[in-house]
């Protein structure tokens, strides 16, 4: 009636039984999202990343279905953030209850961690030592792997979650937005195996960022372009069905092998373990001497008074740069210049040692943890000679 056709149950059953050719729609170069890059050393870049770039990713990483009914992870980092994408879709693909902490406390942390029994979960290094340092109760029995990055690990807050929670297994994911999350990893049975090992080498690998993911080819290379060997220190650059490279209104800015500059500087160890050692653009050159500041910083954070610190280069006339560091201390506590600078020599040489220590309430991260150094050398810079807060 009144134009309509009715299709009988019949006819319904006659259609439906008959055999359809699959309609496959490939839409693996259709773009996915666009984040942008957190600025740290430049205005932030959107970041196009496609659904192969995601897809290769998760499935070279996780394994499909493969969580249990009891698994909860939580996510604290900030969902615009490659990690929390990469996480939640990891999660999804797992199988995997999923929850997402809005407003990150230790306290919260690990009252959620309990209430919710979370199996596994994903947080950044400053999140990891509010919480190691937390008076809260730390008993988290439910959980089992603890995933970290987005910025350097000082040792000492690892070493402390290593031993408070002898049944988690530890991960530090290294990667960047570019590359759609993590292309290398440090798992928990190095974490172990490095916290108890003698053999110095093994050992330092605590401090390492694991080895290169499946399909992820990681190669350092020289200011010219020259593949370096072993232990050699140079840009760290990546290849990879995952790795976009791509920024919205520019392109993909890949070479012609398809090789990625990260802009990172580190070096790959004899068995293939990678270490960073920061942003290129982070390096300080004071007297032609290439000084990395992580470096500097992990010594100092090994003093027991010291919270948080950042290590900048700032312009000297005759040195080029100069060494200088942005000292956080422990509430309550107070250190001499001098023994800061002690303490620094006894472990590196004299021209690694900061030329002047200043002492602030905290210093400038982004919500991820990264330190923004150049905020940090705009300060230090524009106080006055006669206004420096200590030498």
């Amino acid at each position: 009636r009144a134009g309509i056709s009715a299709v009988t149950p019949e006819r319904w059953l006659e259609l439906v039984s008959k055999p359809v050719e699959p309609v496959v729609v490939d839409d693996s170069d259709a773009p996915a999202v666009i984040i942008y890059t957190s600025g740290t050393t430049a205005a932030p870049k959107g970041v196009l990343l496609r659904n192969e770039n995601l897809t290769s990713y998760v499935f070279g990483s996780v394994e499909f279905a493969n969580a249990t009914e009891d698994e909860a992870a939580l996510v604290s980092v900030p969902p615009y953030h490659i990690a929390a994408v990469a996480n939640v879709i990891s999660n999804l693909y797992a199988g995997r209850r999923t929850m997402v902490l809005e407003q990150f406390t230790p306290e919260q942390w690990l009252s959620t961690v309990r209430d919710e029994a979370v199996t596994n979960a994903l947080v950044v290094p400053t999140m990891l030592a509010r919480i190691v340092e937390s008076e809260a109760d730390k008993d988290i029995p439910t959980l089992r792997n603890l995933a970290y990055g987005g910025a350097p690990m000082p040792s000492r807050v690892i070493e402390r979650a290593l031993e408070l929670w002898p049944q988690v297994g530890f991960v530090n994911a290294y990667g960047l937005t570019e590359t759609s999350s993590t292309i290398a990893v440090l798992g928990p049975d190095d974490h172990r195996e490095a916290m108890v090992s003698d053999d110095a080498s093994i050992r330092a690998r605590l401090g390492s960022v694991g080895r290169p993911l499946p399909g992820v080819v990681i190669q350092i290379r020289a200011e010219d372009g020259e593949l370096l060997g072993p232990l050699e220190v140079g840009r760290i650059c990546v290849a990879g069905e995952q790795v976009s490279a791509e920024y919205a209104g520019i392109g993909r800015v890949t070479d012609e092998q398809g090789f990625f500059d990260t802009r990172d500087k580190g070096y790959l160890d004899a068995d293939g373990f990678l270490f960073v050692g920061g942003r290129a653009d982070d390096t300080i050159i004071r007297g032609a001497e290439n000084i990395a500041p992580a470096e500097i910083e992990d010594v100092i954070l090994r003093h027991p008074d010291v919270l948080d610190v950042a290590v900048v280069g700032v312009p000297d006339d005759e040195w080029g740069q100069r060494i200088e560091a942005a000292v956080v201390l422990r509430p309550g506590a107070e250190v001499d210049s001098h023994v800061l600078r002690d303490h620094v020599r006894k472990t590196l040489r004299s021209s690694k040692t900061p030329d002047r220590f200043v002492y602030w309430n905290e210093v400038p991260r982004t919500e991820t943890g990264k330190l923004v150094r150049r905020h940090v050398v705009d300060r230090l810079v524009n106080v006055p000679e006669s206004a420096k807060e200590s030498a």
